[in-house]
């Protein structure tokens, strides 16, 4: 596939998603545009992560708090897409080109962006660095935007079990890594502490450095397809563009998908399956790109970490499926556990 970088400026008008859930992921080409700070605009940037826009989850989340801060606040916005197999090496270009232009904040969306974004927030130090799902890096002008992951798999652990009439349930992770890890060890701790007798099939799509796992559909559909095979009858992803493969398979079956990061049973390019999705695991990442670029605009940019946790409804558990919304004692079940949670009475792992 090409290696292709994207960065343009985005209009509300390019709301509409551009690539399918099941595209492969590779970029499309897009035409290069400046932004537009040089006219004295304030103006704010994200670069994607693997898989870029069109992810109908992680990334897409993220470009919706960019589009919000637009429309509500009156900025340009910039977007750059990541390449196939690039290095540390691309991503510092990338972020370096995007401060140069004069977008702040710069926001990288992932944690795969933390060692790119220690280098350059050190040659902008008037620039707002943010960085999704990462506090490996810090500095004055960097934030830390995280989320407690787990607390909403326990909630979708929860569902699962409930929902569940074979009693054995899947997690698919995109790859084997720590983030990925909080939501195995938060899903799995909900299925087996509402049916201690459930089980849980777990395999993750590639081990690191390889993180196609977080970007080829067919991966996921594989995996999920081996999953419902051993009795699953319903499987949570946590595998970015992947998962939405995953999904595909366990439709065609008419079990039950968990789906991750934004509420993918009202992503237009799941809608063909969004009658198997019973619910999503949510990441407050719009607000969290919103709410940093706000802060910039008011000259009181964030700094350090800057946690969304299920206590201020920075993770949940979407309930936009009306047969979830159906099933009272799932809805009760997640419910109360939810109130545990914020109560401190559960405790939830961050390590299977």
């Amino acid at each position: 596939m090409r290696r292709i970088t994207r960065i343009a400026t985005v209009g509300i008008a390019s709301a509409a998603l551009a690539l399918s859930a099941t595209a492969c992921g590779g970029k499309k080409s897009s035409d290069s545009s400046s932004s537009s700070s040089s006219s004295g605009e304030t103006s704010a940037a994200i670069a994607y992560d693997i898989g870029g826009r069109g992810d109908q989850s992680f990334n897409d989340a993220a470009y919706e708090g960019l589009a919000k801060a637009e429309k509500d606040l009156k900025i340009k916005g910039a977007q750059a897409e990541p390449t196939d197999g690039e290095g540390e090496a691309d991503k510092v270009q990338r972020l370096t080109e995007l401060a140069r232009k004069g977008n702040n904040p710069v926001i990288g969306v992932g944690f795969a962006y933390a060692p790119a974004i220690k280098k350059v927030a050190e040659k902008f130090p008037d620039t707002t660095f943010g960085i999704i799902d990462d506090t490996s890096v810090t500095a004055k002008n960097i934030a830390n935007l995280v989320f407690n992951e787990e607390q909403g798999s326990y909630l979708a652990g929860v569902a699962a079990a409930k929902a569940s009439k074979t009693g054995t349930v899947g997690f698919i992770g995109g790859v084997e890594v720590p983030l990925i890890k909080k939501f195995e060890a938060g899903f799995a701790q909900g299925v087996k502490d509402t049916n201690p007798n459930a089980k849980v099939l777990t395999q993750y799509l590639t081990q690191p450095p390889n993180f196609d796992g977080f970007a080829k559909p067919d991966l996921g559909k594989a995996a999920a397809e081996g999953q419902l095979d051993k009795g699953a009858d319903v499987i949570y992803s946590a595998a970015g563009l992947a998962g939405s493969g995953a999904i595909e398979a366990v439709a065609a079956k008419g079990k039950w998908a968990i789906g991750v990061d934004s509420d993918q049973y009202n992503q237009a390019g799941l809608s063909k399956y969004k009658d198997f999705i019973l619910t999503s695991v949510t990441k407050d990442v719009s607000d969290s790109v919103y709410n940093l670029i706000k802060s910039v605009k008011d000259g009181k940019p964030e700094s350090g970490e800057v946690r969304y946790g299920l206590d201020k409804d920075g993770v949940g558990l979407a309930d936009s499926n009306p047969k979830y919304k159906a099933m009272a004692d799932v809805v009760a079940a997640v419910e109360k556990a939810k109130a545990d949670i914020i109560a401190k009475k559960i405790e939830v792992k961050t390590a299977p």
